[in-house]
């Protein structure tokens, strides 16, 4: 009876494991394959499994707290960020309105989650992020519609540092998620960086993903009942 007893949290891991495996091989296998003819299709789909997957991670691992907002807020930001995935291939502005809505899920999420004690270098960097975003976003493209969505990016990204989650994980992955997007504007601008954002843009963006995915799930779950963290 005890060694089934311990055996609970592996059992849980390893249920729950391959939506992760899953999703970082759909991340790889689109990073590998996305200049490559086989069919805009397939890509798009694969492009969106990523975070799919993490959406269907994060809603099995969350269960058990169904019933809290929080664990519903960061399923839907996953399931919106692959839908933008998904939509950013067909337009850019279908993708950047999806990703603007999820944007607003996450700073709900967030500030809902707000750390009570912060010092004043965290208070700064947060600021830095809020406003700092959509200046440098505006500065690269001269363009007032991209600097709207970099508010709610960098408003996105000031939240989930503030928050009570990890800043490890969820504010890094903010960070690295603002990191992405500033890639992508580089693009319209005449700043040549040459082949960086082909290299860069979906590591940054989908190790920011999750980071964020992962740095959530963990603080809903250490909120449960230890009989029920399992």
């Amino acid at each position: 009876m005890p060694n089934d007893t311990l055996s609970e949290p592996h059992h849980a891991l390893v249920e729950h494991r391959p939506w992760l495996l899953a999703s970082i091989a759909a991340a790889i296998t689109f990073y590998f394959l996305w200049n490559n003819p086989i069919g805009g299709v397939w890509l798009i789909g694969l492009k969106g499994a990523a975070l799919g997957f993490l959406a269907l991670y994060a809603m099995r691992r969350t269960r058990d707290v169904e019933q809290n907002l929080d664990a519903v807020l960061i399923v839907i930001f996953l399931a919106l960020s692959s839908a933008a995935d998904m939509a950013i291939e067909l337009s850019e502005m279908a993708g950047g309105a999806v990703f603007f809505a999820a944007h607003l899920v996450a700073i709900a999420l967030y500030l809902r989650n707000r750390r009570h004690k912060t010092v004043f270098s965290q208070k700064l960097c947060a600021l830095g992020l809020l406003i700092g975003t959509p200046l440098i976003a505006y500065f690269i493209t001269k363009d007032a519609f991209v600097a709207l969505y970099a508010v709610a990016l960098g408003a996105m990204a000031a939240a989930a540092w503030m928050s009570r989650f990890s800043r490890y994980r969820v504010g890094i992955g903010a960070v690295l998620f603002v990191l992405s997007d500033m890639l992508i504007f580089s693009r319209s601008s005449v700043y040549d960086l040459g082949s960086l954002p082909d290299i860069a843009i979906w590591p940054l963006y989908y190790i920011g993903q999750f980071l964020i995915a992962t740095g959530v799930v963990q603080t809903l779950r250490g909120d449960l009942p230890k009989s029920a963290e399992t």
